[in-house]
């Protein structure tokens, strides 16, 4: 029996897998703005040093998601 190519499969759940993840890092953000309006001053500053850092991976999340779109589209292109 032939083996099964399930690289399609496992595209697509890495896709679904990076999507959840950039929306669950902007619910933090949302989280942790709320908290900074009752935080004191050291608080503040590192809830804002945090969600720099949550900003910049989502950006890098959403490069890499168009990375592999890119990719499928270049290897669908010789099907």
């Amino acid at each position: 029996m032939a083996k099964q190519d399930n690289s399609n499969h496992r595209r697509s759940n890495s896709s679904a897998r990076i999507n959840s993840m950039i929306e669950n890092t902007k619910k933090n953000i949302q989280e942790a703005e709320i908290s900074m309006e009752f935080a004191g001053k050291e608080e503040l500053e590192h809830l804002q040093e945090k969600n720099e850092r949550r900003r910049t991976e989502i950006y890098r999340k959403e490069e890499e998601k168009r990375g592999k779109a890119a990719e499928k589209a270049w290897r669908d292109s010789f099907e």
